[in-house]
């Protein structure tokens, strides 16, 4: 009852504020709803959570063991399969209340021997780093040599069309550096990543190269998925990644010499799919066992570096929710669960395979936190749900800023929790800042060293603070129903 009438209060007042006053009233009064002596309450237990996993947290070494002994962990790999033992004895050894597996079959496809790239100008030859992307079938054993056509978007490829044949497309659509959230810029051209050799290879291309999806100029190619859709197979065309500062040397070369060969040599295949498992763990509710708040990162990673900021910080955070919670003796009301998701980077099919059992068993989820966006220093959390949950999430700022989690915006949550998207369910996703993820998103140079401690910590801290709050505040009987 309690909950009930702090929800109903809250929507009350959000609904009859004056639209002109709205931004400056709506987040003191639903906040002011909750006694001073439980705000009180609320604050000194989010700094406990801080100070904890400052000085007592465990996620940095979790990070450590998870990166050096068991590296990348991309799908169907052995090193996926340890991963899944080592997420399994961890949270056992935490102390949940109960740890299981979820069977998923994944994907399985593997890159084969180092690729070669190169192309010559003026009698110099010119190595260019280059990676296979994932899902793209190998070049022939002896590689693919041919003249390149340069352009910057899908469209244009399409445009092209029958120009295309015979030719390796080199599609060189950079990032919009005036875009202060990176995550924009990476979502406005990483199409041609996903899509370029399904458009081009209905053509007659006879390979694409992609530059690699970052802001900054470097010498490290990023792999990532892509996909052929419906292509019929005889249209498959191979798909690689080259370095950004690549790129930009090709660029510059081509208008010197349009008539320049570009030449690179790859042997990924992919293999029958591999049972592997999502890793489950939970402590029971005290009030509403039935009702789950999910909290997860994804286990997998790509196969080039050890997989640190993508995403195994955010499944060592994920744990240290469960973690501090009982450091610190806070008994939630509702069922919260962890869960370390399989096979985001190349299919989900840990996450559909968990909503698909989560609606098969009639589960209720009131709510789901998402870390996917790396290790750095916390900003807030996207919103994705109604808007009177909306609201009162973002109510929250007066206890959530002082820790620098400034941004409780409306937006997407996250790749493992979305297939749970109900308009009863809160989801949301763990943002911290954006500036450098994309150095090492998806390449060689994501390892444990690019992770810094402190920032680890204080995103543990501030995603057990959003799921403190969930719990206490955010749902009633009324609103949610198997």
């Amino acid at each position: 009852m309690k909950k009930t009438l702090i929800f109903l209060l809250t929507s009350a007042i959000i609904s009859s504020c004056n639209t002109d006053k709205k931004e400056k009233t709506d987040e003191s009064k639903a906040v002011a709803i909750v006694s001073k002596a439980e705000q009180k309450k609320d604050s000194a237990n989010i700094k406990h959570f801080f100070n904890a996993a400052l000085t007592e947290g465990k996620s940095y070494e979790w990070l450590r063991d998870l990166t050096q002994n068991i590296g990348g962990r991309l799908s169907g790999s052995p090193q996926a399969a340890k991963a899944v033992v080592w997420g399994e004895q961890l949270m056992k050894d935490v102390g949940l209340d109960s740890v299981w597996l979820q069977p998923v079959m994944v994907p399985h496809w593997v890159r084969g021997e180092k690729e070669e790239a190169y192309y010559t100008v003026n009698g110099k030859k010119k190595d260019v780093p280059v990676c296979a992307l994932g899902f793209s079938i190998a070049t022939p054993g002896t590689g693919i040599k041919a003249e390149v056509i340069e352009v910057k978007s899908l469209k244009e490829a399409e445009e092209l069309g029958d120009r295309l044949k015979g030719k390796i497309v080199f599609f060189n659509g950079a990032f919009d550096e005036t875009l202060i959230n990176t995550f924009q810029a990476y979502g406005g051209c990483v199409g041609q990543r996903f899509s370029g050799a399904r458009i081009c290879g209905q053509f007659g291309a006879k390979g694409v190269i992609v530059r690699s999806m970052t802001n900054g100029i470097n010498d490290y190619p990023h792999t990532g998925t892509m996909s052929y859709g419906e292509t019929p197979k005889d249209q498959y065309i191979p798909a690689a990644a080259i370095s950004s500062r690549a790129a930009e040397n090709l660029s510059a070369d081509l208008k010197k010499n349009p008539s320049l060969q570009f030449y690179f040599k790859q042997s990924c295949e992919t293999l029958p799919d591999a049972p592997s498992h999502n890793v489950v763990g939970e402590i029971k509710g005290s009030e509403n066992p039935e009702k789950i708040i999910v909290v997860g990162g994804h286990l997998d990673s790509w196969d080039l570096g050890e997989g640190a900021h993508d995403d195994g910080t955010g499944v060592v955070q994920s744990l240290e929710v469960a973690y501090l919670l009982k450091k610190n003796n806070i008994k939630p009301k509702n069922t919260i669960r962890i869960v370390f998701f399989m096979n985001e980077e190349n299919g989900t099919r840990g996450a559909k395979e968990y909503a698909r059992l989560a609606k098969l068993n009639k589960e209720i989820h009131v709510a789901g936190l998402e870390s996917d966006a790396g290790g750095h220093t916390p900003r807030g959390f996207s919103i994705d749900a109604n808007a009177e949950n909306t609201a009162l999430v973002q109510s929250w700022k007066t206890l959530l800023a002082p820790y620098g989690l400034h941004d409780l915006i409306k937006g997407g949550s996250g790749a493992d929790i979305s297939p749970l998207k109900d308009d009863h369910v809160t989801l949301a996703g763990y943002r911290p800042d954006s500036q450098r993820y994309f150095d090492y998103h998806h390449t060689s140079t994501d390892t444990f060293d690019k992770v810094n401690k402190r920032e680890l910590e204080l995103g543990s801290a501030s995603m057990t603070s959003l799921v403190y709050l969930m719990d206490k505040y955010l749902y009633t009987d009324e609103k949610v129903k198997p």
